[in-house]
């Protein structure tokens, strides 16, 4: 016989018995990547608001368009004064342009009237100074003293407190919620007689910003779920 195709089928041989040894293992393997947990990681945390959008509306009444001008002039040196003296800067505060309601002309207004004209104006501060805000919203008693009355429960015209600094603590909130992640797929893995292996996805989730209450809404609640799924090994 001749010795090359001799030792070409003993090769070929060899080569099957090692193939049919590997199978096993391959299909052990390649079960094993399906074999997976998935889990979520949850961070939470309160902060205060670092930006405040804080609208002051007013309204002046009169007979008299001249006196109704005179009167918004004067009001909004008022408030200027009182949020100046206030630690408020100048370029932190706008005025509106007013809103101005003449009862004669509307034909569907009562006949019954005190004053013709009524006017609305708003002067809104947008600052990051968040607590002189709070304070001076806790003193417009002072305005009330000098004449002029603000509607604290204008829906249109609502405080608003944001916060703006998510980017410099967003790493360290992600970093606490893959923890938290793991520790779970870990604890299932332990419980289900296995190990844990590596991440096979991750979704890092979105972050949400909300108020903590209807109470304060100057202190915001920070939320990030991230979810995670984990190789199991045996």
């Amino acid at each position: 016989m001749d010795k090359g195709k001799l030792f070409s089928g003993l090769a070929i041989m060899v080569g099957l018995v090692v193939l049919g040894l590997m199978i096993p293992r391959a299909v052990s393997v390649y079960r094993s990547y399906d074999r997976t947990v998935d889990v979520k990681g949850l961070c939470e945390r309160e902060v205060k608001a670092d930006r405040v959008i804080w609208p002051i509306t007013y309204k002046v009444m009169a007979d008299d368009i001249r006196s109704i001008y005179s009167q918004l002039d004067g009001s909004v040196a008022t408030i200027k004064d009182f949020l100046l003296s206030g630690g408020i800067s100048e370029d932190e505060i706008s005025v509106s342009v007013p809103s101005v309601s003449d009862k004669l002309a509307n034909e569907y207004g009562e006949n019954q009237r005190t004053f013709r004209y009524i006017a609305k104006n708003v002067v809104t501060v947008c600052t990051d100074k968040v607590d002189l805000v709070l304070a001076l919203m806790a003193r417009q008693s002072e305005l009330l003293k000098k004449g002029i009355v603000t509607e604290s429960n204008d829906w249109e015209n609502r405080v608003e407190f944001s916060y703006e600094g998510l980017n410099d603590i967003k790493p360290e909130m992600i970093e606490i919620a893959t923890m938290n992640a793991r520790e779970a797929a870990q604890k299932f893995a332990k419980d289900s007689g296995s190990r844990l292996g590596k991440i096979k996805t991750a979704n890092q989730g979105t972050f949400s910003i909300v108020d903590r209450d209807s109470n304060t809404p100057y202190i915001k609640k920070i939320r990030i779920v991230t979810y995670v799924t984990y190789y199991l090994k045996n």
